[in-house]
C-alpha cells in the first residue's frame, strides 16, 4: 500500500513530464488497479513491454524527486502546516498562549524560508 501511495505522490508531481504513452499506461497500473496483463491486452502489447514501462516510469519519477525534492519539501511543509493547524484549535496542553504563538510564528517563518 505504501509504495501505491508513494508512486501516486510521484505521479501527482512530476506525471506531466512523462510522454503521454507512459502516462498512460502508469495510470491505468497505479490509478486504475489494472493488472499487467489487462494492459497488455487493452494496449496489444506484451506484459513484460508494460511491465519494462512502468518500471521506467518509476525509476524517472524517483530521479526527478532526488533532483528536485518537491514531495520532500512539501512534506516538510504539510506536517508545519498541520502542527500549526493543532496549536490554533487546542493549544498545547500545558503551554502557555504566548509560547504557542510564538511557536507559531517560528513555523510560518520556517514556511516563507522554505518558499524562496
Amino acid at each position: 500500500m505504501e509504495k501505491i501511495f508513494e508512486q501516486a505522490l510521484l505521479y501527482d508531481f512530476y506525471g506531466e513530464l512523462l510522454t503521454e504513452h507512459q502516462r498512460s499506461i502508469y495510470e491505468d497500473a497505479v490509478y486504475n488497479d489494472m493488472s499487467l496483463g489487462e494492459i497488455a491486452e487493452q494496449r496489444g502489447i506484451s506484459r513484460q513491454g508494460v511491465h519494462d514501462l512502468i518500471k521506467r516510469c518509476d525509476k524517472s519519477l524517483q530521479e526527478y524527486e532526488a533532483k528536485l525534492h518537491l514531495v520532500e519539501r512539501f512534506a516538510r511543509a504539510k506536517g508545519k502546516i498541520q502542527e500549526i493547524e493543532n496549536l490554533t484549535e487546542q493549544g498545547a496542553v500545558g503551554v502557555s498562549v504566548e509560547d504557542c504563538m510564538k511557536r507559531i510564528r517560528e513555523l510560518a517563518e520556517q514556511l516563507l524560508g522554505e518558499l524562496v
